[in-house]
Order: structure tokens, then sequence, then C-alpha cells
């Protein structure tokens, strides 16, 4: 499928747009970061106030080669799911890490983080010309998993006892996709 851009700068995948977000999501990454059942195999933090949420969002450096963060809205009804991030890219490297959650619980299971992975992917191999797309997964995250593996990523490696969840550790699993290899 080839890339699809409006003239908005919504990168369009099947399902969702990708478009850059600022101080009006806050509300909604806000509470994403704050539910407990989304942020179940993710680095979760502290808990903070809404203020510096609208804060970060509107002082943060506009997208960039080196660190783009779109907002995930679904096409049929406009709502704003979730986010995903390439950062860390070089273009002496040609490699970028992603980070992807869907924060609105209506849209999992419903083909939402699959089409936004691919769009995403898309964009990075297409319009910033990466190699190499890279991600860490908690292993007991099998959705994600299962997202990932369809759009063509491959466990590379583990990080044992790397994340801790309700008193036990986890390993996190290195998955990447090469240029070439998006399904």
């Amino acid at each position: 499928m080839e890339l699809r851009e409006e003239a908005s700068g919504m990168v369009l995948g099947e399902l969702v747009g990708l478009r850059a977000m600022g101080p009006a999501d806050a509300g909604a990454l806000w509470r994403w970061n704050h539910d407990p059942e989304v942020m179940r195999w993710m680095k979760d933090g502290y808990a903070q106030p809404l203020a510096r949420t609208e804060k970060w969002l509107a002082e943060r450096p506009g997208n960039a080669y080196g660190d783009l963060l779109l907002g995930i809205e679904s096409l049929s009804d406009g709502v704003l799911v979730g986010l995903v991030r390439l950062h860390g890219a070089e273009p002496e490297t040609g490699c970028a890490e992603l980070d992807i959650y869907l924060g609105e619980k209506a849209y999992w299971g419903r083909g939402h983080a699959t089409d936004a992975m691919r769009t995403v992917c898309r964009y990075g191999f297409e319009k910033m010309r990466l190699h190499r797309i890279s991600l860490t997964v908690v292993e007991e995250n099998h959705a994600a998993r299962r997202v990932y593996r369809k759009v063509g990523f491959v466990e590379e490696g583990r990080l044992r006892q790397s994340f801790r969840r309700d008193g036990r550790w986890y390993d996190k699993l290195v998955m990447g996709l090469l240029e070439g290899e998006l399904r």
C-alpha cells in the first residue's frame, strides 16, 4: 500500500490517521497516563497534574526527524485513540525506536493499533528513509506482541527481568523491523 498524506499533514491508514499532537490533546493524554489498565505494561512514572501535561505538550519542540510524536485518530469518528512516537532517529544510521499505545479502550481489539503500526512504519521507511525500526515490549503483553508480529516485527533479543509490575519482574523483548519486511 502507498503512503497517503493529506494537505493538513495527517498521514492516512485504513482505519486511522496520524497527526501532530498539541495542547488540546492534553486531557486525553493525561487520562490515559493515569489509567492503570492502559499503563499495565508500560513505564508509568508518577501521577502528574493535568497542567503539567498541558505545559509539556505546549512547550515540546516541534516534530523533527529525531523525535516524531503523532496522535492516532480514528477515521470513522475523529476520536483521538492513542499515540505513536518514532524517536532516536539519526540519518547516519537510518534507525529509530518506536513507542505506541491506544488509550481509548473502546478501540482495543478493533484493528486500530495494527493499522497505526503499519502506517507509522510506512511513514518511517518511505518519508524518513529509515532502514530499521525497533521497539521493546514486556513479554507478558501478548496483545501488543501479536500486533507487532502481524506487521512483520521479529524478536531479536531479551532484556531479562527489566520491567517490574505488581511486585514481579518481567522480561522485555527487543523486536525489529527492517525496510522491506513490513506486511
